[in-house]
Formats: C-alpha cells, structure tokens, sequence
C-alpha cells in the first residue's frame, strides 16, 4: 500500500475576510474531492486572510500513479484557482 501526499501553501490577493478566504478555498478542495477523488482538508493557516494550507492524500498500489494524479490534481489548481502558490510538495511512503 502507498500513500501519495500532497501539501500545498496558497497565498490568496486582496481579501477582506475568512468567509471571502472560504469561498476561495471550499471550492478548491471540493474539486479535489469530486474531480480526482482525494482525501482533502484545510490543514492550517485558517485564521490567516492571505495565506492558506491545503493538503490532500490518496491511497493506492503505486507509487507512480499516486503522484501522478497528485500532479494532475495541483496542474487543476494552477489553472483554474485565483491563487499565487508559495510552496508544493508531493511525497509517498509505502506501507
């Protein structure tokens, strides 16, 4: 068993509130939850206006596939998501 994990650091321009920041964020991990059927959450950061922390995970038999459709999932995000990514990282551990 292997488990591809995804985190990723968004900083989000010009935002008055946290329920602005959530109507930024939900939708970006729905569509990770929907689209490429991964284990999705804000993971810290939540208090913060411009910055926020999203990770995501999935479970499979390869390593491979694993990171490659974590790779689909954050390509998704960069083109569809008003957001300026600060940082990304993508590793897998076999179990």
């Amino acid at each position: 068993m292997v488990v591809s994990m995804m985190q990723m650091i968004f900083e989000i321009p010009d935002i008055g509130s946290i329920k602005e920041k959530r109507q930024i964020i939900r939708p970006v991990i729905d569509k990770l939850q929907r689209r490429f059927r991964l284990s999705a959450a804000e993971v810290d950061l939540q208090d913060s206006l411009s910055f926020a922390q999203i990770g995501a995970a999935l479970v499979s038999n390869s390593r491979d596939f694993g990171e490659s459709i974590l790779r689909k999932a954050f390509a998704m995000i960069e083109d569809e998501t008003p957001v300026r990514i600060q940082d990304m990282r993508i590793h897998s551990e076999e179990f």
